[in-house]
């Protein structure tokens, strides 16, 4: 009875890692035809690139890690 509830505890991670991939996925999925064409995919890089930095600078900002 023990051995049957570890082999269902030892499949969470599992379960885990599959709900958390399906989820990237499905969040990835609507920008992959931008990375069809160079000029759409630059942009595209640049655009998310641009947005984690202003993330970044803000955050750093917000709570005082490092002066900007």
């Amino acid at each position: 009875m023990m051995q049957d509830l570890w082999n269902t505890v030892s499949k969470y991670p599992r379960f885990i890692f599959g709900v958390i991939f399906g989820v990237i996925l499905n969040v990835l999925a609507p920008f992959a035809p931008l990375f069809k064409r160079p000029v759409t995919a630059i942009a595209t890089v640049g655009i998310l690139l641009a947005s984690f930095a202003f993330l970044s600078f803000t955050l750093r900002a917000m709570l005082g890690l490092n002066p900007v």
